[in-house]
């Protein structure tokens, strides 16, 4: 079964910029749409962005548009979340998550899920 592990989350000041990783154990990763999510204390979980399997199509939540950037490596089997500009309202729990077809904006279509790497904005 595929295993993702998401890593690079810290605690950050305000207006700092931060690069998350999520790496993929299989080749069968290439395949797969991408997608990140995040959960904060007391929230649902969001979507975040997207990935298409090949990278050439990427997607955005409107809070975060011009702000991040998602891309992917099947080579390596990694998928990079960009982020700049962050704020207090960016901290919660990331989450890689993978699905085998077109990509999805809930959370109950997915299929595989790292455990999530924690970013901490300070203002």
């Amino acid at each position: 079964q595929v295993q993702l592990v998401e890593s690079g989350g810290k605690l950050v000041q305000a207006g700092a910029s931060l690069r998350l990783s999520c790496t993929a154990s299989e080749r069968t990763f290439s395949s797969y749409a991408i997608a990140w999510f995040r959960q904060a204390p007391e929230k649902e979980r969001e979507f975040v962005a997207a990935v298409s399997w090949d990278g050439d199509n990427t997607f955005y939540q409107d809070s975060v548009k011009g702000r991040f950037t998602v891309s992917r490596n099947n080579d390596k089997n990694t998928v990079w979340l960009e982020m700049s500009s962050l704020t207090p309202e960016d901290t919660a729990l990331y989450f890689c998550a993978a699905r085998n077809g077109g990509w999805r904006f809930r959370p109950n279509q997915y299929d595989y899920w790292g455990l999530g790497t924690q970013v901490t904005v300070s203002s």
